[in-house]
């Protein structure tokens, strides 16, 4: 019995259904990352060249945040009816979203350090092998973002279905509704793509004119656009994790769907909580005042049966004579 006929006591705990396409996509670009790995590792102690091992070492650190976004939708669908997770895996995604954060915090930091050394001790480069491993290496990131945000569109047209009104939604929330596990992955191939761009101007430059400087002062120029990245993708994904949501557009929407159906009955919001657990899916913690003698929580849910986001709702009403009470937050 699926979620949208059975009895509202008996409801099923997946408020998210996965994204196929972003399993699917990671996966993909998993594959592809990491055969360029092996390739360009093979190929650079075939060839005895550092530029090929290196590159070949940081496609391997760039296979394991892809790899980390795999497992997490893996594991999201393996656990989907784990009743251990009282509201669902679908955090498990944002989890790996986080870790993939991190991650690239870490490999901002590991750039500017290198970017420094070179800077204090230059180093002689085979500019016509390094940009040959640049223009390969934004080749293949190239292929991997058309291939991930392909997945990010199918999932984006998609989930729409799930919320009838998500349309009404302030602009400003909207990219709350994204993947961010599909983001993470998706920002690290571009992340990739940028050094892998700015590496071959700055050897260009070093090669057409001399400008050595220039090769660590563009790694640092990334280093800074990485985190940037990085940090507003903590910033999406630690909201999550902290159940940080009071400010989303639903929080409004549920008292005016209250006030407008219970004006009439005395019914007012004393305490009301919002947490995500899916993409576009909230639970709501609801306490009422009232002066209806029969007022039940169907009848409230039947209030905000048109909020599409709301998928689970627990509701305590209080019974009072003449006025109610203050609504507090």
């Amino acid at each position: 019995m699926n979620q949208d006929t059975q009895a509202p006591w008996a409801h099923t705990h997946q408020f998210d259904a996965g994204s196929q396409a972003g399993e699917r996509g990671t996966l993909i670009v998993l594959g592809i990352t990491l055969t360029a790995m092996v390739i360009e590792i093979f190929s650079g102690l075939w060839f005895n060249s550092m530029a090929l091992l290196a590159d070949g070492w940081h496609m391997g650190s760039h296979a394991l945040a892809i790899g980390l976004s795999a497992f997490a939708y893996i594991a999201a669908r393996r656990f989907a009816d784990d009743r251990r997770f009282a509201f669902g895996t679908w955090k498990i995604e944002v989890l790996a979203g986080f870790a993939s954060a991190l991650m690239l915090l870490v490999v901002a930091l590991l750039m500017v350090v290198a970017s420094v050394e070179r800077m204090i001790s230059p180093q002689p480069i085979r500019y016509q092998e390094a940009i040959a491993v640049a223009i390969l290496g934004l080749i293949i990131n190239i292929v991997c973002a058309l291939i991930l945000g392909r997945a990010h569109h199918h999932d984006h047209h998609h989930g729409h279905d799930y919320a009838p009104d998500d349309h009404d939604h302030d602009h400003e929330h909207g990219h709350q509704h994204h993947d961010l596990n599909l983001k993470a992955a998706y920002v690290h191939v571009l992340a990739d793509a940028a050094t892998s761009v700015l590496a071959i101007i700055a050897l260009a430059g070093g090669w057409l004119f001399g400008w050595a400087w220039l090769d660590p002062m563009m790694g640092i120029v990334g280093a800074v656009l990485i985190s940037i990245w990085a940090r507003n993708l903590i910033s999406q994904t630690g909201k999550v994790l902290l159940d940080r949501e009071m400010d989303h557009p639903i929080v409004p929407r549920i008292r005016r769907a209250i006030a407008a159906a219970g004006s009439e009955s005395g019914t007012e919001i004393t305490d009301l909580h919002a947490w995500r657990v899916g993409k576009r899916a909230y639970a709501v913690t609801l306490t009422l005042v009232t002066r209806h003698p029969h007022l039940s929580a169907a009848d409230v849910r039947s209030w905000l049966a048109g909020l599409g986001d709301v998928a689970h709702a627990t509701i305590e009403i209080h019974r009072v004579a003449g006025e109610t009470a203050a609504p507090r937050d």
